[in-house]
């Protein structure tokens, strides 16, 4: 494995009823405080009055960004780092899922600087420094709950980055699975791919010698496979909500990739699809990782492929080619996602060839290749794209 130096300084804050302490964790920081969310649900699974309660317990002065959208855009950042400026906020409170916490992010950072957070986003500007914020999660998908990293959208350009700096940490965050019972059967199944497919991206990886990472990377894939399908069928089970949660937060916190850099290309294909057509990340995850696979699987990687395979997703190799192992679990893959109703063909959104030439250039817009696990160009992206039409 490679050499590495393991940091992250964000209090979780894990289980039933641990709302309560949201209180005393905020009065820590001061009594101006700017709550960010989405599109309202936390109005209406009650969420929002228990922040509400909490806050009041210490008096603190509220102000408010709602609207944050699925793919977070610049000019919703912009909006709430104009709050920050002109009220002299002291904290920032995301309540949401990973969408609303990379928001948060953007607006604690633009708040301490006078450069356009564009500029941070695109690494043109680096931060020096953020506001502190928490989070309440009421999403189990990202895994941005416990991380520094970002992704934001600008709609006007048509471009989505993902970003991050060392003051991008939360504070704390309050993870409470009764949150998280009242979201709809399509962002649980969203969410769930996107836990998969963050571990994914761990997993294909060239370091050597990482066994227990593996062996970290494929407890979680398994618990997802065995959870996803019970949690859709008994999407108000507690138990179920709890797991899928604490697998979303440890699928991206930095604990399993210790040692190694993930690979991350579908990610970028992704971003680039979403940049152009505002689809759902979760949605788009599911379409193109599969053809990712088939697309960088060669002779020098098969091993990979294949233990992921028989781990997995139970292939049984006897008899067979490493090569057909590979390809029978990344078939296994598409199959599980397809058994809970994931979409599996970017014409499930309406997107056709037409834009697959726009899209491709959006993958090379910072760097003409990408990719850890296996370096892509524009043209790899052009056919992954076709092949997953």
């Amino acid at each position: 494995m490679d050499n590495f130096t393991f940091y992250n300084p964000v209090k979780l804050i894990f289980g039933r009823g641990q709302m309560d302490k949201l209180s005393t964790e905020v009065s820590v920081y001061g009594k101006k405080v700017l709550i960010v969310y989405g599109g309202g649900s936390i109005k209406r699974n009650g969420v929002y009055d228990k922040v509400k309660e909490e806050l009041g317990n210490i008096d603190a002065e509220v102000f408010e960004l709602p609207g944050v959208e699925p793919n977070p855009r610049v000019s919703t950042v912009r909006k709430g780092i104009d709050i920050c400026k002109k009220e002299g906020i002291d904290f920032l409170l995301a309540v949401g899922g990973g969408s609303t916490i990379d928001a948060t992010k953007a607006i604690a950072t633009g708040a301490k600087t006078d450069v356009d957070i564009w500029d941070i986003v695109t690494k043109k500007e680096q931060a020096n420094d953020a506001l502190p914020f928490g989070t309440v999660l009421t999403l189990a998908a990202t895994g941005s709950e416990m991380n520094a990293g970002s992704v934001i959208t600008n709609w006007d350009t048509h471009e989505k980055h993902g970003w991050g700096t060392p003051y991008t940490f939360p504070k704390f965050s309050i993870l409470d699975p009764a949150n998280t019972i009242s979201v709809p059967r399509n962002q649980t199944i969203y969410g769930c791919v996107d836990i998969m497919s963050h571990v994914l991206e761990h997993y294909f990886h060239q370091a050597e010698n990482t066994p227990m990472q593996d062996r970290f990377c494929e407890s979680i894939l398994k618990t997802v496979i065995e959870t996803a399908p019970k949690l859709l069928n008994d999407l108000e089970n507690y138990e179920y909500r709890e797991v899928i949660m604490l697998s979303g937060t440890m699928a991206l916190n930095g604990v399993i990739n210790m040692g190694f850099r993930g690979d991350w290309a579908t990610h970028n294909l992704e971003h680039a699809v979403s940049a152009v057509h505002d689809i759902p990340h979760g949605g788009g995850l599911a379409i193109i990782f599969p053809n990712w696979m088939k697309h960088v699987l060669d002779e020098n990687n098969v091993g990979r492929f294949k233990q992921l395979a028989v781990r997995v997703f139970d292939v049984e190799p006897k008899g067979k080619s490493d090569h057909d192992v590979a390809v029978e679990g990344i078939d296994k893959l598409r199959e599980f996602w397809n058994s809970i109703d994931a979409p599996s063909t970017l014409s499930d959104y309406d997107i056709d060839e037409s834009t697959v030439e726009e899209m491709a250039d959006k993958t090379v817009i910072a760097r003409p290749e990408y990719g850890n696990f296996k370096k892509l160009t524009r043209q790899d992206s052009v056919e992954i794209f076709k092949a997953s039409l």
